[in-house]
C-alpha cells in the first residue's frame, strides 16, 4: 500500500534497508521485542487468530520489557475483525474515586506527581486484553498466557535497555523504594545484560488467573469465554485487594515526599474496558483512522490536514521529510495541532471536545496559514467554532524549580534528547485479514514501588491530568487522563489494508506522520519509510512530569544531513542532533489487496524490535 504514484516533489526512496520487506500469505507479527513477535507468529501457526496472538504477545511484553510497560498500566488498541471496520480498544484506565483536585491540593501538590502511587489511574491493561480475548479470541485462557508465564517462571535474558534503567534507579530503590530493590536487584545486585531473570510473583499470579475458570467454585461452566470471565473476576478481587492494602503505605514520591495513594479495591471491581468507534480523516485516498480526543490519536490527524491544506498553495514539496523546507513544515503543523491537543483535547465524558471542527477543512486552512519562513516560538491553540482556548501552564525547563525522582516522567527521550527508554508496540494480521495494533505502555518497573505479593507496580498516566478545574483533562473520579498512547489503521476502500505504530510519548503522532507521508506520498515501501531519517518536536507543553514546553526545539538524527540541518538552523529551529538511528521504534503489518500478500516491517533501531510471517 504505497502512493498510488510517488510524488515527483519528493526525495526518493532509498534502495537500502535495514531488514528485507517481509512478504507472504500466512500471517505476519511486529513488536518492539523480537520474543512478543516470536510469540504472537507461534499463536498464528498453530491455528490461533490475530486476536489470540496480540494477547499472547501482550502478555509477553509485560515481562521481557518491564522497564516499558507493566500489568499494572494501559493500553490503546485498534482492532479491525475481517470485514468489518476498526474499533478501538479503549484499556486505559480512570482517576480512582478518591483521586479529586481538591485531595491532591490539600497535600501541598500544584501538579499531579510523575512517580509514586498518587500519579496512578485504575490499571486497565490485563482486563482490557483479557476482555478482548473473551469476546474476540478462540484460545483458552492457559495456552493464551502459557509462554507469558515461562518467561516469569523460568526466566529470559534481559536486555541491555532494562538494565540501563534499573542501573539509573537503584539509587531511588535502596533508598526509598525496597520491595523494587528486592526485585529487580535481588541480593542487592544490578543484573548484567543476557542474565536470565525472573519475576516469580508475577508468575504465580499468571497461574492464578490461567486456574481461576477451572476452579470448581468459580462457576465458570463449560464455555471458553465464562472461564475467560472468571479470570477477569478473579483479577478484580484479588489483585485489587492486593493493590489496595499496599498503597495505603506511604512512599516517596516525585515532587511529593511520602505520600499514600488512593486507588482501592473498589476501583479495580468497577473499572471495565471499552469498545469505541475511532475517529478518521482521509488524505490521498487513504482514510487513517485513530482512537479519539481522550488520545492524542487526533493530532495526526489535525496534522494531516493542516499539511493538506498548505499543500494548496504550495505543492508536495513542503511534505518531504528529507528537506529543509518540508521539516520546517511539517515541524510548524505538528506545533499547531499539539497546541490544540493541550487545549482542548480530554474525556468525552468530561469535555466537549469540538472534534468536528478541529478536523474540518476550513480549520486546517486557517490553521495552515500561521506557518511562516521561520520557526515560531509560540504556543498557539486555535479558537474552533469561535471558542477560547483553555492555556496550560507555559514554562521553560528552568522554570522547574523541584528535582523529580529518577523514575518519573516518560519512560523514552528526555528534554536533552538522550535516551531513557520508551513504550512498548505490537502489530498483528492473521490468515483471515483480521488486524490489531496495540500500544501497552504504563506500569514500568521504575513509576512506582514493586507491589511484592503481585510482582508489578502501579502505573503513572494521572501526570497526564490538571489540578485545574478549567483545564478540559482535569483531575476527576471516574475520568480518563488523556493519553499519549495513539496506535493506527489505514483503510482503502472500505477494507483495512495496514496496522502501525510506535512507542514515544509526544513523539508517537509525530514519528508515525512521518512514515505516512513517505508511504502515502513519497511511495515508500514499509521498511524504507521506517528506516528513514526521523525528527520531531518538543514544542508542546509535556504530557510528563517535568511539564514544560521548548517553544523552538526540534530533535533530529544526524542523518537528516548537515546541509537540511544548517537551513533549520537559518530559520531559527533549535536543533538537537542525535545519533543517525536514534529515534523511533516504528512497526506495521498489513496487506495487499491488489497482490493478495500480507507484510510486515519493523524498526532496527536499539537492535530490539522484529517482524516475523510467512
Amino acid at each position: 500500500m504505497t502512493a498510488d504514484s510517488p510524488s515527483p516533489a519528493f526525495t526518493p526512496a532509498p534502495s537500502d534497508r535495514t531488514r528485507p520487506e517481509l512478504r507472504g500469505t500466512f500471517g505476519m507479527a511486529a513488536s518492539t521485542h523480537w520474543l512478543a513477535t516470536g510469540t504472537a507468529q507461534s499463536v498464528l501457526e498453530r491455528g490461533g487468530t490475530a486476536v489470540d496472538a496480540a494477547v499472547a504477545a501482550a502478555f509477553v511484553l509485560h515481562v521481557v520489557e518491564p522497564h516499558l510497560n507493566g500489568p499494572g498500566g494501559d493500553l490503546t488498541a485498534l482492532v479491525a475483525p475481517v470485514g468489518e471496520h476498526p474499533f478501538v480498544l479503549a484499556g486505559q484506565g480512570a482517576a480512582p474515586a478518591a483521586a479529586t483536585i481538591e485531595r491532591y491540593r490539600s497535600l501541598g501538590l500544584d501538579e499531579i506527581p510523575g512517580a509514586g502511587p498518587l500519579a496512578a489511574a485504575v490499571p486497565g491493561s490485563v482486563v482490557a486484553w483479557l476482555h478482548l480475548l473473551e469476546t474476540r479470541g478462540t484460545w483458552e485462557l492457559a495456552d493464551v498466557l502459557a509462554p507469558a508465564l515461562g518467561y516469569a517462571r523460568d526466566g529470559h535474558p534481559v536486555h541491555e535497555s532494562v538494565v540501563r534503567v534499573i542501573t539509573a534507579v537503584a539509587p531511588l530503590f535502596e533508598a526509598h523504594w525496597p520491595t523494587s530493590a528486592a526485585q529487580w536487584m535481588p541480593g542487592g545486585k544490578i543484573p548484567e545484560p543476557g542474565d536470565m531473570i525472573t519475576n516469580e510473583p508475577w508468575a504465580a499470579v499468571l497461574a492464578r488467573l490461567m486456574g481461576a475458570g477451572e476452579a470448581p467454585s468459580s462457576g465458570a461452566g463449560s464455555s471458553r469465554e465464562s472461564r475467560v470471565r472468571a479470570a477477569i473476576d478473579w483479577w478484580n478481587r484479588e489483585v485489587g485487594a492486593s493493590v489496595e492494602e499496599f498503597v495505603r503505605e506511604p512512599v516517596q514520591h516525585s515532587l511529593g515526599g511520602a505520600l499514600p495513594g488512593v486507588v482501592t479495591a473498589a476501583d479495580l471491581a468497577a473499572y471495565a474496558p471499552a469498545e469505541e468507534a475511532p475517529v478518521a480523516l482521509t488524505f490521498r485516498g487513504v482514510e487513517v483512522v485513530k482512537a479519539g480526543p481522550w488520545s492524542q490519536g487526533p493530532v495526526l490527524l489535525q496534522a494531516l490536514a493542516i499539511l493538506e491544506a498548505r499543500v494548496a498553495t504550495h505543492g508536495d514539496a513542503v511534505l518531504d521529510p528529507s528537506t529543509a523546507l518540508g521539516v520546517h513544515t511539517i515541524t510548524e503543523a505538528l506545533k499547531l495541532a499539539l497546541a490544540d491537543r493541550d487545549a482542548w483535547y480530554g474525556d468525552p465524558a468530561q469535555t466537549d471536545v469540538p472534534l468536528a471542527e478541529l478536523l474540518s477543512a476550513s480549520y486546517a486552512a486557517e490553521r495552515a496559514a500561521l506557518i511562516g519562513e521561520t520557526a515560531s516560538r509560540e504556543v498557539r491553540p486555535g479558537h474552533p467554532g469561535g471558542r477560547s482556548p483553555w492555556m496550560p501552564p507555559v514554562r521553560s525547563p528552568g522554570d522547574t524549580a523541584a528535582t523529580p525522582l529518577p523514575g518519573s516522567g516518560e519512560p523514552t527521550l528526555d528534554r536533552a534528547g538522550r535516551q531513557r527508554g520508551d513504550t512498548c508496540h505490537l502489530d498483528v494480521v492473521d490468515r483471515y485479514g483480521t488486524m490489531i495494533s496495540a500500544t501497552p505502555s504504563g506500569g514500568w518497573l521504575q513509576s512506582s514501588p514493586t507491589i511484592p505479593a503481585l510482582g508489578f507496580c502501579l502505573g503513572t498516566r494521572l501526570q497526564m491530568a490538571w489540578l485545574d478545574e478549567d483545564a478540559p483533562s482535569r483531575l476527576e473520579p471516574g475520568i480518563r487522563p488523556r493519553s499519549t498512547l495513539s496506535p493506527t489503521m489505514l483503510v482503502r476502500d472500505g477494507r483495512v489494508i495496514e496496522a502501525l505504530g510506535t512507542p514515544g510519548g509526544d513523539q508517537q503522532d509525530q514519528w508515525q506522520l512521518l512514515y505516512l507521508l513517505r508511504r502515502l506520498v513519497g511511495g515508500y515501501e514499509p521498511q524504507q519509510a521506517i528506516d528513514a531519517p526521523m525528527f520531531h518536536t518538543d514544542a508542546m507543553v509535556a504530557s510528563f512530569e517535568p511539564r514544560t514546553v521548548q517553544p523552538a526545539s526540534l530533535t533530529v538524527e544526524a542523518r537528516l544531513g548537515d546541509s537540511v540541518i544548517d537551513e533549520l538552523r537559518g530559520r531559527g529551529h533549535e536543533v538537537t542532533v542525535m545519533g543517525p538511528w536514534s529515534l523511533g521504534r516504528l512497526s506495521c503489518v498489513g496487506v495487499d489487496p491488489e497482490r493478495g500478500w500480507f507484510y510486515a516491517a519493523a524498526n532496527s533501531r536499539g537492535a530490539q524490535g522484529y517482524a516475523a510471517g510467512r
